[in-house]
């Protein structure tokens, strides 16, 4: 895994992507789990003046020079949050065409850099992010309904930038890495609209708070689009993203003497579907040998999805390796990791979890069910007791879910 994080690290891969130095000033904004090492990494390439201001999770801040870090929640927002999304939006404000924005972009942004529509407030937007969190909606569909509440999301920032030059570096840490989706892109254009945020909320029975509902009704102030001229000029460049962490990892495994195999960098769903598909692969290379024969590593990247019915502790990632875990029912030869880059699995202190042919064992030593943990949503209670979480603290930097099973 370190070496998957590594490949992510904003100071290796950030210096390739530094902007023209512009006639006039430099500010630097941003928001994300990563944007306190972003900002690191490019006050050490950047040798003129900045200022600026970035919002990252509580307890990822790093020591900056120039540009001011602040703290935020993450992954429901809060005051703190919103308070940095306003003086974000204010430093901005009366630019000129020779002046430069950098933002600096990764995954949590978009609960970080909260600035709730016009007549609608922090805790509607608290309480629709929970909500969201909770249905099972997709990272795509959550940030759908962000942008259309927002005055900062969906290419809205891009706007209060005008007529600056605006330059976004990106982590990216969703499938597919569509900047539109990335943070609910605040610097590129939007393609989904108040329609399809309305329809999102319908299909996962979300009506409340009603003063949300109905601003999506009204649908008054449309986020900017593809094609729209006032963003044309900008410029945005990914920096670090999933597959590049999948092929570091797989190059480790080549140099000592395992076959790796990626099954995709933007895999999505159920976390328990997904396990159940990693699951039968597995299976198919211990009785066929199929698709690639042992010693293998069975690698895949992209946020699964957890519909909360328990009342357990716990996130995707250890959602995914008990499901694993009970599918597999034991076999020999297989071993598992699944963990969040960011080193936070959910809301939890873990970054994931490990998983070994005797879990199950182990577990029934204890007296411990791992299908009734699994029907609690309970991964981290499961993997706590076995001993077995992985905690590694904020790693600074993001590029989703990473599932490695090792096949020998």
């Amino acid at each position: 895994m370190q070496k998957a994080i590594n490949a992510a690290n904003p100071k290796l891969s950030l210096p390739h992507y530094m902007p023209p130095v512009p006639r006039g000033k430099t500010i630097v904004v941003g928001a994300g789990k990563a944007a306190a090492s972003m900002v690191q990494a490019f006050e050490d390439n950047w040798p003129h003046p900045i200022t600026g201001l970035v919002v990252t999770r509580y307890g990822h801040k790093v020591p900056t020079r120039f540009v001011e870090v602040v703290e935020a929640s993450h992954p429901v927002p809060d005051q703190a949050g919103l308070e940095a999304a306003q003086r974000i939006l204010q430093l901005v404000q009366n630019l000129t065409k020779d002046d430069l924005v950098v933002c600096l972009i990764s995954g949590g942004g978009s609960a970080l850099l909260t600035a709730p529509s016009p007549g609608l407030t922090l805790a509607h937007k608290q309480a629709i992010n929970s909500a969201l969190l909770k249905s099972g909606a997709t990272i795509d569909e959550m940030n759908c309904v962000r942008k259309h509440i927002s005055a900062i999301k969906g290419g809205q920032l891009a706007l209060a930038c005008a007529p600056a030059k605006l330059w976004t570096l990106l982590i990216s840490d969703v499938p597919g890495d569509d900047p539109s989706v990335i943070a609910s892109g605040p610097t590129v254009a939007d393609p989904t609209t108040f329609q399809d945020a309305l329809a999102i909320i319908e299909k996962y029975r979300i009506l409340e708070p009603q003063a949300v509902v109905d601003h999506l009704k009204r649908a008054e102030r449309e986020t900017p689009k593809p094609g729209d001229k006032r963003l044309e000029a900008n410029q945005y460049h990914l920096i670090a993203t999933p597959q590049m962490s999948l092929e570091a990892a797989a190059q480790l495994a080549r140099e000592n003497g395992i076959t790796p195999l990626i099954l995709g960098d933007s895999l999505e769903g159920e976390a328990r579907d997904v396990a159940m598909v990693h699951a039968g692969i597995a299976k198919q290379v211990l009785r066929h040998g199929q698709p690639c024969a042992r010693p293998c590593l069975l690698l895949s990247g992209g946020e699964t999805t957890v519909s909360v019915r328990g009342t357990g502790r716990g996130g995707r990632n250890t959602e995914f390796l008990l499901a694993l875990s009970v599918a597999l029912g034991g076999l020999d030869h297989v071993f598992a990791l699944a963990c969040d880059t960011d080193g936070v699995d959910g809301t939890e202190d873990n970054a994931g979890a490990v998983m070994t042919p005797d879990t199950l064992t182990r577990a029934q030593a204890l007296g411990i069910s791992a299908k009734a943990y699994l029907a609690n949503n309970d991964g981290y209670g499961f993997f706590e007791q076995l001993g077995d979480l992985v905690i590694t603290g904020p790693t600074l930097t993001n590029v989703n879910d990473f599932r490695a099973i090792l096949i020998l």
